[in-house]
C-alpha cells in the first residue's frame, strides 16, 4: 500500500458513494483508479508521471473527468460531509499582499503589443 492508498475504512466509506459499473465492460478496479486520482491530487504531479501500480494514466485521468463532469465528487463530498457535519467547522483562507515587484515588471514600463496594426 503506497502513501497516498486509501485504508480499508476509508474504502468502505467510498466504495458505496461510486456509480454503478457498465454492464458488459471490463473496468479497471475503481480503488486503484481513486488511488491515482488521489496520489495526483495530493502531490501535484502531471497525470503523465503516474506511477504504474495505478495503471494507465488515461485511464486515470478519463474516469476523474467523467465523475467530475457526472457529479460523483460533489455528490462524494456531500455525503461524506453529512455523516460528519462537526468536521465542516472550519474553512480557512489566508490572503497575502504581493510586493509591488512580485510580478517582475518595473514600474512606469509600458507593455507594447507584439503586432502593431497600421492602417493603409
Amino acid at each position: 500500500m503506497g502513501r497516498y492508498d486509501l485504508s480499508e475504512a476509508e474504502w468502505r466509506l467510498i466504495a458505496p458513494l461510486l456509480p454503478d459499473k457498465p454492464r458488459g465492460v471490463a473496468r479497471v478496479d475503481d480503488r486503484r483508479v481513486i488511488n491515482g486520482i488521489f496520489y495526483v491530487l495530493r502531490t501535484g504531479s502531471p497525470w503523465r508521471d503516474l506511477p504504474e501500480r495505478y495503471g494507465p494514466y488515461t485511464t486515470v485521468y478519463n474516469r476523474y473527468n467523467r465523475w467530475a463532469k457526472a457529479g460523483v465528487w460533489v455528490r462524494m463530498f456531500e455525503a461524506l460531509a453529512a455523516r460528519s457535519p462537526q468536521s465542516m467547522h472550519l474553512i480557512d483562507s489566508s490572503i497575502i499582499r504581493a510586493h509591488q515587484h512580485a510580478a517582475g515588471a518595473k514600474r512606469g514600463v509600458r507593455i507594447t503589443p507584439l503586432a502593431v496594426l497600421v492602417a493603409d
